[in-house]
């Protein structure tokens, strides 16, 4: 392991100081999955990359998710802007879900995606910070007692429960976006709720929690008992020695393991300018649970 990752917390995160051709080097790819693997955010401060060089740096640790609506020849973008002004973006609507803790993708088809990587253009004058949370300490902190039990366990995720968690009394105004939002995912083939795991067994041999704002319930599990357990565990989840939260500066380039993280914006006025460039890497592993036996 390189020693130019410095860490930021002793829990999550590592800051690198580069030059962007030693950023964009083929050669640096094995290294960057590698810090990212061990502290599960990297930032590369001020470092800024042109869209461009974005989509080629993203593209040097994996494969590039297109992004946002298609266009009508059918092609879509692969930089997708994270703001909440529906001049720059038609789905800023959406993205006020991302002020609470999520971990991305849990409703496509295939694996989540491995990882995403944003770039800060314009900052807000106040808020608009982002906070990471390490999903495998939050795994390896549990009681044995505790990890024996959650094992069994299966979430529902809904698109939903990331509405309601942002907006839990909507007008009809509201219902009408969120069910022409699912009517759209239906038409293309995505589905709006998913059964996963709870704990998460990775490859690597390391486990971790899956929760987040899309949670809708535990299967099988009384209502009440269900969402005490779900706030218990994001509580544990998101203690403060748990948690990096990131003061952006112009030009900071952050990367971020979407499989051992979940993440969130301080909130933020929509129309304090705020944009962030985001890319995201296709998913390669599915979220698996305890293989069953007997």
């Amino acid at each position: 392991m390189s020693d130019r990752f410095v860490p930021l917390t002793p829990r999550i995160g590592a800051k690198a100081v580069m030059r962007r051709d030693d950023l964009l080097d083929p050669a640096f790819r094995d290294d960057c999955l590698a810090a990212l693997e061990r502290h599960g955010v990297l930032l590369f401060p001020q470092i800024g990359l042109s869209d461009e060089e974005q989509v080629a740096f993203s593209r040097n640790l994996g494969e590039v998710i297109p992004q946002g609506r298609p266009r009508p020849d059918g092609t879509q973008e692969v930089v997708f802007k994270i703001t909440l002004d529906p001049r720059e973006n038609p789905s800023a609507e959406y993205l006020k879900a991302t002020i609470d803790w999520h971990i991305d993708g849990l409703f496509e088809d295939g694996p989540p995606p491995k990882a995403t990587m944003l770039s800060a253009r314009r900052l807000s004058a106040t808020g608009g910070q982002t906070e990471f949370c390490n999903t495998y300490a939050a795994y390896d902190d549990l009681p044995d007692r505790e990890r024996m039990r959650y094992e069994s366990l299966r979430i529902v995720h809904s698109l939903a429960a990331s509405h309601r968690a942002t907006n839990p009394n909507p007008t009809p105004e509201a219902q009408a976006r969120w069910r022409e939002s699912e009517a759209r995912r239906e038409r293309s083939g995505r589905i709006g709720t998913k059964a996963h795991p709870l704990v998460w067994h990775h490859r690597s041999g390391r486990k971790s929690l899956v929760l987040g704002m899309t949670v809708d319930h535990v299967a099988g599990m009384p209502e009440a008992e269900s969402h005490a357990l779900v706030e218990k565990l994001t509580a544990h989840a998101t203690r403060r020695e748990n948690v990096y939260r990131h003061e952006w500066q112009v030009g900071d380039i952050l990367i971020w393991d979407n499989c051992g993280v979940m993440h969130r914006a301080i909130p933020y006025e929509a129309d304090s300018g705020r944009l962030m460039h985001r890319t995201v890497l296709h998913g390669v592993e599915t979220i698996v649970g305890v293989e069953k036996t007997g």
